[in-house]
């Protein structure tokens, strides 16, 4: 396996990247666009897969028009991810190997998501694993949410990394296109949304975080 490039800090997407979040809310979406009368689908689900309330909300009304209430929409997914919010999210396969190892060798590790903050810490505190990252940048600390770079841009200043001193990790194309823009070396590893020949021109594509563990650390 070709190694990547050596890396002072690492900053994770969170949703499908560290917490398999994904196909929770893709459940929840199929489930509350049939109660509001739009029939869902792969396409239009995954260009918001990794996208932020403000770009969720202009693709699904071009995609529905000015009938499709977006607030009712968000009030709903919402409220129905409230009902097990309680309940810890799991981690995505790799991800106790990957945060331990570079624990083990003091790499600084972030996460920039496009949650919001109180969910991005919940949720994060839920899995068991909050406590490993020195910063998370949310939407909220942000003024330009993915795909603009601002939040990886953010997280390697609050780290006191220049961003090609990180290594970026992502599930979705927004994300990566945030990545690159910023200029941390970026890998995709997908989760829902496969990724498209632009996207993959961005990135190094892997099939799962063991992969990236041992793309980063087998000499």
């Amino acid at each position: 396996m070709r190694p990547l490039a050596p890396f002072a800090a690492v900053v994770f997407d969170m949703d499908g990247t560290l917490l398999d979040t994904e196909m929770l809310f893709k459940q929840i979406v199929w489930e509350v666009s049939g109660e509001l009368g739009f029939d869902m689908t792969d396409d239009v689900h995954g260009q918001i897969v990794g996208a932020s309330h403000d770009a969720t909300r202009t693709i699904l009304q071009d995609t529905y028009g000015p009938d499709f209430s977006y607030d009712a929409f968000n009030e709903a997914c919402g409220r129905l991810w409230q009902g097990r919010s309680d309940q810890p999210v799991p981690v995505k396969p790799g991800v106790p190997e990957l945060l331990a190892e570079l624990r083990q060798r003091g790499i600084q590790m972030a996460v920039a998501t496009s949650s919001r903050r109180a969910s991005a810490m919940a949720n994060l505190d839920l899995a068991g694993i909050l406590a490993l990252f020195e910063t998370v940048v949310t939407r909220d600390d942000v003024r330009y949410p993915k795909p603009h770079p601002e939040p990886y841009l953010t997280a390697a200043k609050r780290l006191g990394r220049e961003p090609a001193d990180c290594l970026a990790i992502e599930d979705s194309h927004a994300g990566v296109r945030s990545a690159h823009a910023a200029g941390l070396q970026t890998v995709m590893v997908p989760d829902l949304v496969q990724p498209s020949a632009e996207v993959r021109a961005l990135c190094r594509v892997m099939t799962s975080l063991h992969d990236v563990r041992l793309a980063a650390f087998t000499a």
